[in-house]
């Protein structure tokens, strides 16, 4: 066993791991097209290589996971502490990608092999994202058959020349047949996602995709200023200047936009881009990560956190199935320091509605606090730093303020 494998195998008996939830993310990594605007760890039929494919892509991941079980009652040259049994999995989680491209029988299956390796809680929140062309009413039956609760649905836009600036497959009314779908198979929670200030989009486009998404009766809706990422295929059309850069301050427009109708069709915000119409419809895997918690990511490229360390695996599908054949695919890991788990606390906490215990900052954290309350970006109730709308708006700046 190398030294990174070690220090793995004993973050995975830390008496921490399970204390606060523990989570499973499962890296699906198969997409029919490249969206222009992604930068994720995606690949077309082309580019994945030996080793591969969709076919065979189930039985190689369930293997990581059984590795993974593995890892939780297994000594370490670190120290001496094992469990008798893994942690049980408070919330999966399949991301890709687009996870909805294996058959619906594939994931029930890596959700399968997950409750016999680590056991599935009791009530565990089972998500996963699809894609709205790649899904219909028999696929979402089997899925919610298999064990799956919530799904999230990749709808961005309800405007067709939106659609086609970010190079995406589906039609509008496709996404929302896919919720409909997702309601008579008895999926309870289903989420939509937006993306706005796309270059092109106009206020009424934004407009009628929020309404769009309210009226399909989903129950949490998920809303992101798109950013041009490097090397994407958007990022060129805007240094070639055949599509203009997004405006910041447009999106600070759609953002108002969009916080106004959610809340007055009934949704609230419980992080800086989420709202869900009740405590229970919010994603509590993605809670999971903004609160600190503990998780295992399967899959090419995913990131996992045991206490004080974070590792990742092999991006490219075909090096990742090679390196599990011979252990766990791990590419890399950093062990955390303290300042490393102090900024991201005060990161992700302070996104939350909830926000972030004041006790929790340093010194000048506090200062800093009470001039984002000074300056109307926060209130501070009962011992805690919450946005305000504005604050919203600045999160970034908050945080940076926060933390210098």
């Amino acid at each position: 066993m190398g030294v990174s494998s070690e220090v793995i195998t004993a973050a995975a008996n830390s008496p921490e791991t399970a204390r606060d939830g523990f989570g499973l993310y499962v890296h699906i990594p198969f997409c029919v097209s490249r969206c222009g605007y992604c930068d994720f760890n995606t690949y077309t039929a082309s580019e994945l290589g030996a080793g591969v494919s969709r076919e065979t892509y189930a039985s190689i991941v369930r293997a990581e996971i059984r590795a993974a079980a593995a890892r939780f009652t297994q000594r370490s040259g670190v120290n001496d502490e094992h469990r008798d049994s893994p942690p049980r999995v408070d919330t999966v989680f399949f991301g890709g990608g687009t996870p909805t491209l294996l058959p619906a029988g594939d994931l029930a299956a890596i959700l399968a092999e997950i409750d016999a390796a680590f056991g599935l809680a009791r009530g565990a929140e089972v998500t996963t994202e699809a894609n709205p062309e790649s899904v219909d009413a028999d696929y979402l039956a089997e899925l919610f058959d298999g064990g799956f609760t919530r799904l999230s649905v990749g709808m961005q836009s309800t405007s067709s020349h939106v659609l086609k600036i970010l190079d995406r497959e589906h039609s509008p009314a496709k996404a929302l047949a896919a919720v409909e779908y997702a309601h008579k198979a008895g999926f309870e929670h289903v989420s939509l996602d937006l993306i706005y200030g796309t270059p092109g989009e106009t206020e009424a486009d934004f407009a009628a995709s929020l309404a769009a998404a309210i009226d399909s009766g989903v129950d949490h809706v998920s809303a992101y200023a798109l950013i041009v990422e490097d090397g994407t295929q958007l990022a060129r059309r805007i240094r070639a200047g055949t599509v203009p850069q997004p405006s910041d301050d447009v999106a600070a427009d759609r953002y108002l936009a969009a916080e106004a109708a959610l809340s007055a069709a009934g949704f609230s915000w419980y992080e800086v881009s989420n709202w869900a119409r009740s405590d229970e419809a919010r994603c509590r895997h993605n809670l999971l990560y903004w609160e600190g918690g503990h998780w295992w990511g399967a899959g090419p490229g995913a990131h996992s956190h045991l206490p004080g360390v974070r590792w990742w695996n092999h991006k490219h599908p075909s090096t990742y199935a090679t390196a599990l054949a011979q252990d766990i695919p791990l590419a890399g890991y950093e062990t955390l320091t303290e300042d490393d788990r102090y900024l991201e606390q005060v990161m992700l906490r302070t996104r939350l509605s909830g926000g972030l215990p004041v006790t929790l900052l340093r010194t000048n954290g506090e200062a800093a606090a009470q001039r984002a309350a000074d300056d109307g970006l926060a209130v501070i109730e009962a011992g805690r730093l919450q946005l305000t709308l504005r604050g919203r708006l600045l999160a970034d700046a908050v945080v940076r303020d926060l933390t210098a």
